[in-house]
């Protein structure tokens, strides 16, 4: 669990005091993450490799939980970023290869401001299901160029396909 996560779970049990800390620590390391992985129009994989990037699926909890520990429209960057590296089977995974994990690129997308966009995101992944010639229950990890299974079958990670029900059905309780 990340710092973000102690300190909502901390709030919940009414330590507000605690909660307020790891907040604080978790917004710090937020602010320094985007000063150090920023290179102009999008954020890098690691620290020290220039000119590359991957996607920051993982952002989606800061957004659905409305923590905005992320600063300067961290996530909005990120998603015109990744419209720029789009295969004709998804986005990739980051920039080291063309393959992609479709869950994945499913959270990417519920970070999306606008359905539209969201859809841009989705639609290659449609493609993929539709016309990979893996003939298996849905694969999670493909070539986003050929479309081309690359391994596992039918996992239990495809519920990631609903994060955007999930994130908004969160959102209207906010």
């Amino acid at each position: 669990m990340g710092v973000a996560g102690y300190s909502e779970m901390a709030r919940m049990l009414g330590w507000n005091d605690i909660a307020d800390k790891y907040a604080t620590i978790a917004r710090n390391m937020a602010v320094k993450w985007e000063q150090m992985a920023n290179e102009g129009d999008h954020y890098r994989l690691a620290f020290d490799r220039q000119n590359t990037w991957s996607q920051k699926y993982n952002m989606i909890w800061d957004k659905m939980w409305n923590l905005n520990l992320f600063p300067n429209n961290v996530i909005d960057k990120e998603i015109n970023y990744y419209l720029t590296k789009q295969n004709p089977y998804g986005l990739p995974l980051d920039s080291r290869r063309d393959y992609s994990k479709s869950d994945w690129i499913m959270w990417s997308a519920a970070m999306s401001s606008d359905r539209a966009t969201f859809e841009k995101f989705i639609d290659p992944i449609y493609k993929y299901i539709n016309e990979t010639e893996s003939r298996v229950p849905i694969s999670d990890w493909h070539e986003t160029q050929t479309g081309k299974m690359t391994g596992f079958k039918a996992r239990s990670v495809i519920g990631g396909y609903w994060m955007k029900v999930l994130m908004d059905k969160m959102l209207m309780k906010y």
